[in-house]
């Protein structure tokens, strides 16, 4: 998965013909050295594409359906350098669905005091540029991010970076294809929506194909290829002796070896980005598949367990909008609760499917029997996962929207081991504290299945929330469980008067 060498975004400037040849062209090159100047900074991991300035109607329109249609281009950057009459930007604000972001900056950072003069007033007229443009995009209820603060600026450059990841994941979504092997988990509700609103607003599908039609391409791998996975997981893994060649669970580790390269056939074969799985429907499958659904995460596949699909879309979406930062993205579920008064936190986890991008150390490769599905023992990858910030990010299907919910945390090191625990796992405490936030998720509908992120932040998400249209809904340092309810409540009463 590389995305980012995939991706541009436009840089459009805007203005008018009322102020002369030279006046444009020193427009031109003032936008010519920001877009250098950004492309040469290390900050923003997609390369900005500098485009023509756009003076009527005609070529905005023009630049903004390009845009659309265009698929390396994941967002569009807008800047009025001076003052660009913003009837002249209906109609192709009218036809762009690509992330837009508004730019509020100028070319000069200070003002010359000496020698400005009524050209240099003509030619730097962003403040009141923007405002402009900045109404029409209101009036229109255009959404877009707003970024204020001289281009130079390394905060403002990081900015712009956390919303060209946002633009990056949005993009991944559109015409993504999800699997899903097996149905929902019987009888649960959170995990389940509407698959048709998802692939209308969201962009991405989710289709079922039963577990025969992967069983028979699992069937298919050869001993060869097995041979090879496995050496892999002995150069990768501190592998359990009893799964080593001569040891009594050999085969087993050949089972999941053969699983997940059937798997990751099939994923291919069919060009989806993630999956889901349930253990009450796998049959034809030896064991549930759980080394190979950690090594499919980690290579970006999006992935929930009991069939899941929008966590395993949001899995996915945040992996290629993280790419390339330190830390890593997995699915994962609140589990059990240490309510020491002094020192409340959670323990995250899942009964196979962590994704070893988030492990603190060199994960162990075991095998343990696991309770439920009613198979053979699955074979897993079993870590501890480092201390430090990370969010829990949730989907749901409210009924008249979908709501991203985010809670922001803090990660600690395990005080004391756990011998007996045969699966990855995570401690968490919640911001602003355990009880209330606990009880800010579950008053939000919170769903028990979340991506857990070590190196995105509620900025990326929200703007990611944003471009996708959808509610976004933070807890955090500063939440008050009061002030949160009435949030939700105003969020109800908007959404019902918003309906389409």
């Amino acid at each position: 998965m590389s995305n980012q060498a995939q991706s541009e975004l436009w840089f459009v400037t805007g203005s008018q013909h009322l102020y002369g040849a030279a006046t444009l062209e020193e427009v031109a090159a003032h936008s010519q050295e920001m877009v250098n100047y950004m492309n040469a900074s290390s900050k923003i991991p997609v390369k900005i594409i500098w485009k023509e300035t756009v003076k009527t109607p005609e070529e905005i329109y023009a630049t903004l359906a390009e845009a659309n249609y265009n698929k390396r281009c994941v967002g569009i950057i807008a800047w009025m350098h001076t003052f660009s009459p913003a009837k002249m930007w209906i109609n192709g604000l009218k036809i762009l669905y690509k992330p837009l972001l508004q730019f509020h900056t100028q070319f000069n950072r200070d003002i010359p005091w000496s020698s400005i003069d009524m050209d240099f007033m003509n030619t730097n007229q962003s403040a009141h540029g923007d405002r402009e443009f900045g109404f029409m995009l209101t009036r229109m209820q255009k959404q877009r991010k707003v970024i204020v603060g001289h281009w130079k600026e390394g905060t403002v450059l990081e900015r712009i970076a956390a919303w060209s990841r946002a633009a990056i994941g949005w993009n991944d979504w559109q015409g993504a294809k999800f699997v899903r092997f097996g149905d929902n988990m019987r009888y649960v509700a959170v995990t389940d929506g509407d698959k048709v609103e998802a692939e209308l607003k969201l962009g991405y599908s989710v289709n079922t194909h039963g577990i025969g039609d992967l069983v028979a391409v699992i069937n298919q791998v050869s001993d060869a290829e097995v041979d090879r996975l496995i050496q892999e997981y002995l150069d990768a893994y501190a592998v359990a002796a009893e799964l080593k060649l001569g040891g009594e669970k050999h085969q087993s580790l050949r089972d999941a070896a053969r699983i997940e390269l059937g798997m990751t056939r099939f994923l291919e074969q069919g060009g989806f980005k993630g999956f889901s799985d349930t253990f009450e429907d796998l049959h034809g499958m030896k064991q549930l598949p759980g080394i190979a659904t950690q090594r499919l995460m980690q290579k970006g596949y999006g992935f929930a367990g009991e069939g899941d699909w929008k966590t395993a879309a949001l899995v996915r979406a945040m992996k290629s909008m993280a790419e390339g930062l330190e830390g890593g993205n997995s699915f994962m579920e609140d589990y059990t609760y240490h309510f020491d008064p002094q020192d409340a936190m959670v323990l995250g986890s899942h009964m196979l499917e962590i994704c070893p991008s988030i492990a603190m150390k060199k994960p162990a490769c075991e095998i343990h029997p696991l309770g439920i599905g009613g198979k053979e023992d699955p074979v897993r990858l079993v870590f501890n996962v480092a201390s430090g910030n990370a969010l829990n990010a949730s989907l749901m299907d409210m009924g008249n929207r979908f709501r991203l919910l985010v809670n922001e945390v803090e990660a600690v090191a395990p005080m004391h081991e756990l011998p007996r625990l045969p699966v990855a796992r995570v401690l968490w405490k919640p911001y602003p504290d355990m009880n209330t936030g606990c009880a800010a998720w579950i008053l939000a509908g919170g769903a028990h299945h979340t991506c857990y992120s070590q190196n995105l932040t509620a900025e990326h998400l929200e703007d990611f929330a944003g471009m996708a249209g959808i509610e976004f809904t933070l807890i955090n340092k500063n939440t008050n469980l009061y002030q949160f309810k009435n949030e939700l409540r105003w969020s109800d009463v908007y959404y019902q008067l918003n309906r389409s």
